[in-house]
């Protein structure tokens, strides 16, 4: 075993061969060892800490000078995921060399993970957001917001077209990649209670697609049909406004509105997410400020901070205090809500 110098090591990742290993730490340093733990390298990614990372299984190149060329990805409190590479030579060691940033995230990303070709990279954040990156460019592919909580693992199967994400929603969701269909990274079921006003045309699609009302994409797209528009969508606008003259059709379409409709009705009723405790992920009932500037049940914290920790668990950074402030405007919202949802 080995140890870092400083923080604590969040994240590790070996590549295919096996012949060193990568380790994030809560200090935001990336440290490269080979098989015997000696280090090979080390270099500062995130300045609020490294939560995750990943190396692609398959290398890019092998130059003439023996260096083979791995892709590596990670991922940080700073909200930034970063693509580097590894050049691996038996003779001369490990380089660590920065490529750039992929943007898109607004919050801590908390997982990643490269597709088996390498050409892709999924991340998931706790803005609730799932994006999907081309490689080879760091454009953004696909946005998918249907998880409700944060995001907090994601990975691709190994010989088929699919990719799983977890949430703290309690859902696993499968998607699926079909690049010859104009709805590329559907999911297979979309039933989830996502912000469906908020919808984009693409998410429209997705929607469609998976309830088997492929046949609609192209229309809904020529008419510019968003979430917001698509909750709004009656009898009359199917009929003279989309011109579907088929009755069954428009009353499917209807129904599956309809089902929509009851999803989100149901999905309001969910916990705000800024009234659960960032610790134990349940409805605070006292909740107090620290010194990092979050919202903490107090039990949970006192609990956090009697076990000699003395950093945040939100960022991981050291707390320059220990005290602890009631936050009663939080406790009044979350009673408020609480009696809203007894009527």
């Amino acid at each position: 075993s080995g140890s870092v110098k400083d923080g604590s090591v969040v994240a590790c990742a070996f590549p295919p061969s096996g012949n060193f290993f990568v380790t994030g730490s809560s200090c935001g340093d990336l440290t490269v060892w080979d098989d015997n733990l000696r280090c090979l390298s080390n270099e500062k990614a995130h300045d609020l800490g490294v939560t995750c990372c990943d190396i692609s299984s398959h290398p890019i190149s092998e130059s003439e000078d023996g260096f083979t060329h791995f892709q590596m990805a990670s991922c940080g409190q700073d909200s930034q995921i970063k693509l580097w590479l590894i050049l691996f030579a038996d003779s001369s060691g490990v380089e660590l060399q920065y490529r750039c940033v992929l943007s898109g995230h607004c919050a801590p990303v908390l997982a990643c993970a490269f597709s088996p070709d390498g050409q892709m990279l999924v991340s998931g954040s706790v803005d609730k957001n799932v994006i999907i990156y081309q490689t080879s460019t760091g454009n953004t592919l696909h946005t998918l917001s249907q998880h409700t909580r944060y995001v907090t693992t994601c990975a691709f199967a190994p010989c088929s077209p699919l990719l799983a994400t977890g949430s703290m929603d309690n859902t696993v969701m499968i998607w699926q990649f079909d690049p010859e269909q104009p709805c590329a990274g559907n999911a297979v079921d979309s039933d989830a209670e996502g912000a469906v006003e908020y919808w984009s045309e693409e998410e429209v699609s997705a929607w469609l697609c998976a309830q088997d009302l492929a046949d609609m994409v192209e229309l809904f797209k020529k008419n510019n049909i968003d979430g917001k528009m698509l909750l709004n969508l009656t009898k009359d606008s199917l009929a003279h406004e989309l011109k579907i003259e088929s009755l069954g059709l428009r009353s499917k379409v209807l129904q599956k509105i309809e089902e929509l409709r009851m999803t989100r009705t149901s999905a309001s009723a969910a916990v705000p997410d800024e009234f659960l405790c960032p610790i134990t992920r349940e409805l605070m009932k006292d909740p107090v400020i620290a010194a990092d500037g979050y919202s903490y049940e107090r039990e949970a914290m006192e609990k956090w901070i009697s076990s000699q920790r003395r950093s945040s668990p939100m960022t991981n950074l050291p707390l320059h205090s220990l005290m602890l402030t009631p936050n009663r405007m939080l406790k009044m919202a979350i009673e408020r809500w609480l009696q809203s949802q007894q009527k």
